[in-house]
């Protein structure tokens, strides 16, 4: 029997219904690391390094599809919830299509401005040249990288959480077929090439899937059809879903700040030591944002539908679930730091205790980065936009970022490992101070 958004929720009811979410977004952040493990076992550790300096921008240029996705859904949910499917669908309809055409925009100012801004990032020479040959090609298929983003969380306000999962699987294939077949047999000065365009493929599939399925009759509560311009709608989409656009384009510019203390106190290995540390992090943080993902059109739905006492019975569960997922993500890392670091850099032994080291302290982060990431996604839901977004500008471009900048200065190398855990530490505080705060207004 499926779930829907209207059912009373258990802890097993509540886990069946994220855990597609949750594999959604691992399975993403798999491809990503296979990418990786291809570039820098066959391309070698420049371009490797030329991937992770680049990568950030490109997730800044995409990070309209968190926006449109997380904000959006919210608002489609509640709409559902008020009772009102037609104007969901002319919702749904229209964050699509604003985020496409904005993803073109993107992808054309992307390809244009590439490499002035890498130069800026620290890149030179060769390393430059690297930059702009992987980042043009990935930028090339920005719309539907785009798309991707959106759908992600547009499939489970849609009760179809499963499906979402197998579209992802199919990008995710299609990356990682790429990669084996392009990266193992170009020559080695096409391998970098080769591995962009496996990138962009997976992106193509994983957003033009869903693009097809929705524009046709379906078994979703969701379909893309004729909708009319809404300044307000979306307005209020982009407001309420600011705070994963701050969150993710923040994430990024703190990747590259990163990066730049990195290459000044350890180099180009620095830059690859974080790389693969961010790989492993995108795994585990995938797990909490695939939580919240999953739960946004829940709390939204119920939020709309005054029902304060599911509510408070998610947002509980919610937190338990999290507290438990902490603690053994930072055992789990701990005990794969040296095999992790083998795998990706076992060719280079300073390179691989540098890694291990630093992923080491770095994992410690993973008992504070649920709390910190579903805060602003549960006040997203809400559709308390501005709560969520001082949540993530706090978390990010201020801690993330002012810790980055200081603890180096005291610490040295270790400093830059251990700012994350102190810039998560300080979030998880923060959205619990916000929670105590908005009980009476929300009711939960």
């Amino acid at each position: 029997m499926s779930i829907k958004l209207s059912d009373h929720f258990t802890y097993r009811k509540l886990l069946r219904f994220t855990l597609p979410s949750i594999a959604m977004m691992i399975f993403t952040s798999i491809y990503g690391v296979v990418d990786g493990y291809f570039v820098s076992n066959f391309a070698g550790k420049e371009p490797f390094a030329a991937v992770n300096l680049i990568m950030p921008f490109i997730m800044i240029v995409s990070t309209v599809g968190f926006m449109f996705g997380t904000g959006g859904t919210a608002l489609v949910s509640k709409t559902f919830g008020e009772g009102d499917p037609e104007r969901a669908n002319r919702y749904f309809s229209l964050f699509v299509y604003a985020s496409f055409l904005l993803g073109v925009v993107f992808a054309i100012l992307g390809i244009v401005f590439l490499r002035p801004i890498a130069a800026l990032l620290g890149a030179t020479g060769t390393f430059l040249d690297n930059c702009v040959v992987y980042g043009r090609i990935v930028i090339a298929a920005m719309p539907f990288f785009v798309l991707q983003l959106l759908f992600q969380s547009f499939f489970v306000a849609a009760e179809k959480p499963h499906l979402g999962f197998w579209v992802i699987v199919a990008g995710g294939v299609t990356n990682m077929i790429g990669d084996a077949v392009l990266v193992t047999l170009l020559p080695q000065e096409l391998k970098l090439t080769g591995a962009a365009i496996a990138t962009a493929l997976g992106q193509i599939v994983g957003g033009g899937v869903p693009l097809f399925y929705f524009f046709r009759k379906n078994s979703s509560i969701l379909r893309l059809g004729r909708t009319r311009f809404d300044g307000k709608a979306l307005w209020k989409a982009a407001s309420n879903g600011v705070s994963e656009l701050v969150s993710s384009a923040a994430m990024s510019i703190v990747g590259m700040v990163m990066n730049v203390q990195l290459l000044k106190y350890a180099g180009e290995n620095g830059v690859a030591a974080y790389g693969v540390i961010m790989y492993v992090n995108m795994i585990f943080a995938a797990i909490f944002i695939g939580y919240s993902i999953g739960t946004a059109p829940v709390f939204g739905f119920h939020f709309g539908a005054q029902n304060r006492s599911e509510l408070t019975s998610l947002l509980k569960k919610s937190l338990l679930l999290l507290l438990i997922g902490g603690v053994l993500m930072v055992g789990a890392a701990e005990a794969l730091a040296h095999p992790l670091a083998l795998l990706f850099v076992g060719y280079d032994a300073e390179l691989m205790a540098l890694t291990e080291s630093g992923f080491r302290i770095f994992s410690l982060s993973f008992f504070f980065i649920g709390f910190a990431i579903f805060g602003s996604g549960f006040f997203t839901a809400l559709n308390d936009g501005v709560t969520s977004a001082i949540i993530s500008f706090l978390r990010t471009l201020v801690f993330e970022l002012g810790a980055i900048l200081l603890l180096p200065l005291l610490f040295g190398i270790n400093g830059l490992w251990a700012s994350i855990i102190v810039a998560e530490c300080m979030a998880t505080a923060l959205s619990f101070l916000f929670m105590l705060l908005k009980r009476k207004r929300f009711g939960y």
